[in-house]
């Protein structure tokens, strides 16, 4: 036959969603600016939340498409997967792609590490470069690492550990039922991390600006708390499955990935823990 499949790769057709996704991005983006632009609140007129969602309604409308194509998007991969397109080679490719997108999230991190060392070890002063200033900068009292933050460190260490359970009961026993109890303790214990978590920024003693440390740890602690916040809706998402009847000790692609990206948030949080608050509390 003329187009018959000879070959263990998936030739995708014609597909909507990269263009869409572009667009949505481009109109959350573009929106983003243009209502940090207009938004200039002051005393007299302080902005509520109507204010913000009429100064932010281009950015909405692109984040509603993006939620939008990323659900129909990866609906369709798991079709494809249910339609046996996801040959052992295309599983390998999706892997492989994965494992880069870690790496790229590795380096983003890798970032705030990078400044936040740089500050601890060379703070600035008023008779900087010769003398190096205070750290941390006068004024900040830092967070005791022994209470609150080694708590959530068991608490993301637990949830990864359970995640584990999760991944090695699906792959070495096809056990379903402790395939859902790991999934469902993982998916509660990242979201009291994430409580308490919002707990401690709410009892900071510190701001966000007017000091380079408040800025370094509200943006290295919130951009792993938001990727903590995407790894439970990804664990979740693989729990809804899980109950649709998905995944198998052969394959199981989309749970895998979301069992390593759970694994990095750990290991990121762990490297956060012992630099910002035990190493950079002075």
């Amino acid at each position: 036959m003329a187009h018959a499949k000879n070959h263990d790769y998936h030739v995708l057709p014609p597909s909507i969603w990269p263009l869409a996704a572009a667009v949505a991005a481009i109109l959350m983006l573009f929106g983003s600016v243009l209502g940090m632009h207009a938004l200039d609140p002051t005393p007299d007129t302080p902005y509520g939340f109507v204010d913000h969602l009429r100064t932010y309604w281009l950015a909405l409308i692109g984040l509603a498409g993006v939620l939008y194509v990323m659900y129909a998007w990866w609906a369709e991969v798991v079709h494809e997967s249910h339609a046996g397109d996801h040959t052992p080679v295309v599983r390998l490719g999706l892997k492989y792609g994965f494992i880069l997108f870690i790496m790229s999230e590795v380096m983003f991190f890798v970032a705030w590490f990078w400044t936040f060392f740089k500050h601890r070890m060379y703070p600035m002063g008023p008779e900087s470069p010769a003398v190096d200033g205070p750290w941390p900068p006068a004024g900040i009292e830092t967070f005791d690492p022994w209470h609150l933050p080694l708590i959530n460190t068991l608490i993301l260490l637990l949830s990864g550990c359970a995640a584990t359970w999760a991944h090695h009961a699906l792959v070495h026993e096809n056990n379903r039922k402790d395939l859902k109890n790991g999934l469902i303790l993982a998916i509660g214990l990242g979201v009291v991390f994430t409580g308490m978590q919002i707990y401690e920024y709410s009892h900071a003693a510190f701001g966000f600006a007017g000091n380079i440390y408040g800025a370094t740890f509200f943006m290295a602690t919130g951009f792993h708390g938001f990727h903590v916040l995407i790894g439970t809706i990804f664990l979740a998402v693989c729990l809804i499955r899980v109950y649709k009847g998905h995944f198998t000790p052969e394959k199981h692609v989309g749970f895998e990935a979301a069992a390593w990206y759970w694994h990095f948030v750990d290991v990121v949080w762990l490297f956060l823990f012992a630099v910002i608050y035990v190493w950079g509390r002075g």
